[in-house]
Parts: structure tokens; C-alpha cells; sequence
């Protein structure tokens, strides 16, 4: 008895250490009924407490940060419509739900405040919601956009890190809402404001704060927000980080105001970067990782592929291609068998399907389809969320365009990636959220 006590003891004590609110237990009170009971109750919280389940969106782009759904139910045939399970109003903003079990994150504007916000994924029932002040001045360049948060949030260890619009970084407990800790926002207020989205590796989430032209890629303690790296080589862009293993080294791939960089992830130390400005000032877009090779895109630059290799001591990234028959602005594209499918801005809006080991365009679909689409895929089947709130379903396919089906999914404009799982599609356009569910 002794020694069970003394092993289930070890256990919550490794438990509580991942989980700064679970209930303290006493060192006395322990016996074969509360053994029993305390186990039950461990599990219970694991869902909240443990990093993303493969079923979950837990950050930007899903995942594995590639646009990839992990856990989707193919129907037989594809309905003619979609089943609406619930939709409310949730506050202002393009930044991505997430799904972790049964709880959905939305972090939205509202009046002057910034809102993190719990639902209950099955009903739409607010669990928690938690805000803070974040008055903007918003620029008339982008005010059509609104003045709601773009970046998304990210999910890890119980914990939800955001960036809102002023450049203010935060963490909150995902089960109570409370805020852990907050970054201020910078002094000189970014040009057009925040997009790029939190990136959570181990024990740091890193984040590129600043304003215009300066700022650094941050690395924060996940748990007291204490800085642990920072770079100021240059300021922040639109498109979110990720880590890709290039020669070895695990490093944060990024672009900023006039270049995309690889970051070492353990000091923050500058390896390489390779000068890049597009037409829109900064870039949106999130580097791909294909085959070794990096893939870059950015509006009026077309699409580069390049590899990165150490000689010597210097680090040096050469080319393999490059393309100019396609080009993203705002949107991504997904990956699948060494094809790239996506949405180029070029001719008012139209699908593609590029070779990612040659740089060859397979098919260019019709012009004038969209402004933006937030493309997501599961397997071979690729979701497009265009901005005027159609879902396209696409098979994916090296010959041409095939869209399955289409489905109205919105009243107003779509600029969110939408979180898929099983058979449900989470969708936020303007101010709202809605549940769809494949019947």
C-alpha cells in the first residue's frame, strides 16, 4: 500500500507540473478509493493539459503548420449542402478557430477590447471568455479589413498564445481563461498592424513583435513570458514561422520586412537570409518545405524553390527554380505528392497545380474565381474558403481543375482558414462562428 501510494504520489506531482491549476492532493489523504478516483480525474484533464491530439487544429495552418487535416470523414458521395449545427456571434476578425476535443478557441475584436473566447464545440455554449483594452489607430489603407485580430492563436500543454492587432502577446490557461502572462504592445505601433501567427516549439512560443522596419523575433517562456532569444535584425512581415530541420539544424523559418531568414531554434542566432520585398511592402505567406528544398512565394515574385547547405562555416541558399506563371498574395498552398495546389492573385484569382520538383505548372484553371482563398487538404481532397464565403471541395489532380462540389457556408466575407475534423467544418467570416457538419 505504501508503495502504491508513494508511485501515485510521483504521478500527480508529474501531473501538476504540466498543469499549473490542477487541485493540490494531499501527501495524507491517499488511499486504494482516492487512488482510484485521482486516476479518473488525471485522465479527464488530459485533454487539456496535453499538447494537440491528431484530430485537433491547434495553430495556424493546422497541426503540422502545412495546411494539412489529420482526421476527416470522406463521405460515400459529397451532399448537395451542408447540415448548420449552430452559429453565433463571436466578435470581429480573420483569425483561425481552433479545435481541441470538445472546446473550439476564438480570439476576436470587440468594441476596444480583444477577446480570447472557450466554446463548447457541440453546442456553441460560451465556457469562458477573457479580454483585454487594445485601442487602434487602423490605417485607411487596410480599414476594409477591420481592426479584429488576424493572427491566430496556438495551442500547447493547456496553454493558448495569441498576438493581437497592436502587437500585444499573451497566454492564457485553456481551461479557466485566466491570463497567465502579457507582453505590452510595442512602442511604435505597426504600419498595418499584426497577422502573423504564434509558433510554439518545447518550452518557447516565438512570436516577431515590432513595429514598421524594426522589431525582433522573440523567443517567450512558455510559462513566466520571460524572453529567452531574441533577433532584431529586422522587422516583422505578415506570414507566420516554422521549423524546418535544413543540414541537421532545426531552425525558424521566417520572412520579415525584407528578407526571409533561418533563426537558429535554441540561441536565435541569424544562419542565412536572402533579400525578399514584394509589391505588398511585406509578404503573407508561410514557407513550405518540400523534398529539402524551401519553397517561397510572395505577390509579383513568383514562386522560388531553394536549398540551404552549410559550407564550411557560412551558410549559403541556392536556388533550384523559380517560377513566374504563378504567384500568391494573401493565400497558401498545399502540398500533395509533389504537387502544389493553390490560388494565384494573377489574372483576378485563379486555381493552379504546380510540379514542386520543377517548377512546371501542370494546369492553370479560369480566371476571375476569387480574391483570397483559405486552402486547407485532407489527403487528396483539397477545401478552398474563398473570400465571397463559397467552400470549394477539389480532388487533386496533376491533369486539371476537378471541383466536387460547392457550398455556401456564410453571409458575410471569408478570409479565416476553416478548422476541419471528422465530419465537422468550423467557420468564422466576418463576426460570426458556424459549425457545418458533412451528413
Amino acid at each position: 500500500m505504501e508503495n502504491e501510494s508513494v508511485n501515485l504520489l510521483q504521478l500527480i506531482e508529474q501531473h501538476q507540473a504540466a498543469n499549473q491549476d490542477m487541485v493540490t492532493i494531499s501527501r495524507n489523504a491517499i488511499g486504494i478509493n482516492f487512488k482510484l478516483v485521482t486516476l479518473t480525474l488525471i485522465l479527464g484533464l488530459t485533454t487539456l493539459t496535453s499538447t494537440a491530439a491528431t484530430n485537433d487544429w491547434p495553430q495556424w495552418r493546422g497541426p503540422n503548420r502545412d495546411g494539412t487535416v489529420t482526421s476527416f470523414d470522406e463521405p460515400p458521395s459529397w451532399p448537395k449542402s451542408l447540415t448548420e449545427q449552430w452559429k453565433i456571434d463571436v466578435g470581429l476578425g480573420y483569425s483561425t478557430p481552433l479545435l481541441i476535443e470538445n472546446r473550439v478557441y476564438t480570439f476576436t475584436r470587440q468594441g476596444e477590447n480583444e477577446v480570447m473566447k472557450a466554446l463548447n464545440a457541440g453546442s456553441g455554449e460560451v465556457v469562458w471568455d477573457t479580454s483585454y483594452a487594445c485601442p487602434l489607430n487602423m490605417n485607411p489603407a487596410t480599414a476594409r479589413h477591420g481592426a479584429g485580430p488576424k493572427s491566430t492563436p496556438a495551442f500547447a500543454n493547456g496553454r493558448l498564445f495569441t498576438l493581437g492587432m497592436s502587437g500585444i502577446v499573451s497566454a492564457f490557461d485553456a481551461r479557466t481563461g485566466r491570463l497567465l502572462w502579457q507582453n505590452p504592445a510595442p512602442e511604435t505601433e505597426p504600419l498595418f498592424h499584426t497577422a502573423m501567427s504564434p509558433l510554439v516549439v518545447g518550452d518557447i512560443v516565438i512570436v516577431h513583435i515590432g513595429g514598421h522596419n524594426e522589431g525582433a523575433l522573440t523567443a517567450f517562456d512558455v510559462v513566466t513570458g520571460e524572453i529567452q532569444w531574441d533577433w532584431t535584425g529586422d522587422g516583422p512581415a505578415y506570414g507566420s514561422p516554422v521549423v524546418f530541420e535544413l543540414e541537421g539544424i532545426r531552425q525558424v523559418v521566417t520572412f520579415t520586412q525584407k528578407h526571409l531568414v533561418g533563426v537558429s531554434v535554441t540561441t536565435g542566432e541569424l544562419l542565412w537570409q536572402r533579400p525578399y520585398i514584394t509589391q505588398s511592402t511585406t509578404t503573407s505567406q508561410t514557407p513550405l518545405l518540400h523534398d529539402h528544398t524551401v519553397i517561397e512565394t510572395g505577390r509579383g515574385n513568383g514562386v522560388t524553390a531553394f536549398r540551404v547547405f552549410q559550407q564550411g562555416k557560412k551558410w549559403i541558399t541556392e536556388d533550384v527554380w523559380h517560377t513566374n506563371e504563378v504567384s500568391l498574395h494573401m493565400s497558401n498552398g498545399v502540398a500533395i505528392d509533389g504537387v502544389l495546389f493553390g490560388l494565384s492573385h494573377l489574372n483576378r484569382g485563379q486555381y493552379f497545380a504546380l510540379d514542386l520538383n520543377t517548377g512546371r505548372a501542370l494546369w492553370l484553371g479560369e480566371p476571375r474565381q476569387a480574391e483570397n482563398a483559405a486552402i486547407v487538404r485532407a489527403g487528396k481532397t483539397i477545401f478552398s474558403l474563398e473570400d465571397d464565403a463559397e467552400l470549394v471541395i477539389i480532388r487533386s489532380s496533376r491533369t486539371g481543375f476537378e471541383p466536387l462540389e460547392r457550398y455556401k457556408v456564410a453571409t458575410s466575407e471569408t478570409w479565416a482558414q476553416p478548422a476541419i475534423s471528422g465530419n465537422r467544418v468550423f467557420i468564422k467570416d466576418i463576426s460570426s462562428l458556424t459549425l457545418w457538419t458533412l451528413d
